[in-house]
């Protein structure tokens, strides 16, 4: 019947009965005459205390020895599933990234995924075995040592080898019963949605939602691959991302939910002379920093001093390293002053069938204004419109956005088995 590829996270195997738990959903899928690879987290918050213990030795752990250590985490949960799943009396076999053919470059901490040649998966699910797959890492192409994808990326090892295995669907098991239409957190009423278009989760997963990384979705939406985001602690059905291409014949509803951002910190170039090239030399300097920018606004140039301003946003944790590159440049550009907020917060609108109603912009900001919400900077793409308010302001944002969009569900939907919600 094909492959599944599921994929489970830290909360799923966070204890010896999460385990065993996770084992018989395995094995059921394998008796429903599935092959099944599976791809593991660390177990609960075995990164975080990895690294706590690094910082403990050393406040400035050599990359290259970091992720060696970090590893570790998601090899005890693959050994440990394949455990249990032979405890079941089925065959499995657990394979670090290098084993499973996952490549990368070599950036240490956030190495991207540059092929994946699954020769020895292939062979265990010949040979009748479930494999069982360490996420999060893989093997530099160019060093041979080992890497580390990011947080979160177990999502995207999982969708990058049920592409590159051909599998029907990727299963992202979590501590939720899917995507919700805003954080249940803040929005206790929020919906849990059937299906969503890989181009919307895209949007929200770019605009803060944790329930999926965005390079998973990426490479889903690339490979044209389903992702079905469910719990391990439930039976529900959960929900289901779809290619575009699949989607295209569903009526889409006008929004699909509100995504909250709060890592985000904006800087403010004050003063910048308005000739040409002047913003490409504050953008180069930037790009050396490697910080991804997100919002960009320009102001109108004064005519009574022929400058301008330039606003941006960007993860507050580039924040500083961003302002240190800005100041270098100061003399050479001649901007007046540098400004620097990280107590903000981006909250978004998503939703395909935007592209056909008008009005919603008005609608937004409209609700935001009732709520006594200020906008700071404004930014749209053709399914979402995000906005920049005080970081105290943000659950006020979503809980007032939700509510003019006739997003709440008739009763609390959303229950966090785990407590994590990744």
């Amino acid at each position: 019947m094909g492959i599944v590829v599921q994929k489970y996270g830290g909360s799923s195997v966070a204890d010896a009965n999460g385990i065993k738990r996770v084992a018989q959903r395995i094995v059921n899928t394998r008796k429903a005459g599935h092959d099944v690879v599976v791809v593991v987290s660390a177990m609960g918050d075995t990164t975080d205390e990895l690294r706590d213990l690094a910082e403990q030795v050393t406040p400035l752990p050599p990359p290259r020895e970091l992720d060696m250590l970090l590893t570790a985490g998601e090899r005890m949960s693959m050994a440990l599933v394949a455990m249990a799943i032979a405890q079941l009396g089925h065959k499995a076999q657990s394979f670090t990234g290098s084993q499973a053919g996952v490549i990368t470059d070599s950036a240490h901490g956030r190495a991207k995924i540059i092929d994946i040649t699954p020769g020895r998966i292939e062979a265990a699910i010949k040979d009748g075995a479930i494999a069982i797959v360490a996420g999060f890492q893989g093997v530099s192409q160019d060093t041979k040592d080992v890497t580390t994808l990011g947080r979160g990326a177990s999502d995207t090892t999982a969708v990058a080898l049920a592409a590159a295995l051909g599998a029907d669907v990727c299963e992202i098991y979590s501590d939720v019963d899917g995507v919700f239409t805003a954080d249940p957190r803040i929005v206790p009423a929020a919906r849990k949605l059937d299906r969503l278009s890989t181009e919307e989760m895209l949007e929200m997963a770019a605009s803060g939602a944790k329930i999926l990384h965005l390079r998973c979705v990426e490479y889903a939406r690339r490979y044209n691959m389903p992702v079905h985001v469910r719990s391990s602690f439930s039976q529900k059905e959960g929900t289901w991302i779809i290619p575009d291409a699949q989607g295209a014949q569903m009526e889409q509803a006008i929004i699909a939910g509100v995504a909250h951002d709060r890592s985000e910190a904006k800087i403010t170039v004050v003063g910048v002379p308005d000739k040409v090239g002047e913003a490409a030399r504050i953008f180069e300097a930037l790009a050396t920093t490697e910080a991804n920018l997100d919002m960009i606004v320009q102001n109108v140039s004064a005519a009574a001093t022929g400058r301008t301003d330039i606003s941006f946003t960007l993860p507050r944790a580039d924040g500083q390293t961003a302002m240190t590159a800005l100041a270098r440049i100061q003399d050479e550009v001649g901007y007046e002053q540098l400004l620097y907020n990280d107590q903000v917060g981006k909250v978004s609108l998503i939703g395909a069938g935007m592209r056909s109603h008008p009005g919603i912009t008005a609608k937004f900001f409209a609700s935001l204004a009732a709520a006594g919400v200020n906008i700071e900077m404004i930014s749209t793409s053709e399914i979402r419109i995000s906005v920049i308010v005080a970081d105290a302001q943000v659950d006020e944002a979503v809980r007032a956005t939700h509510s003019a969009f006739d997003l709440d569900a008739e009763e609390v939907e959303a229950v966090v088995y785990g407590g994590t919600g990744r």
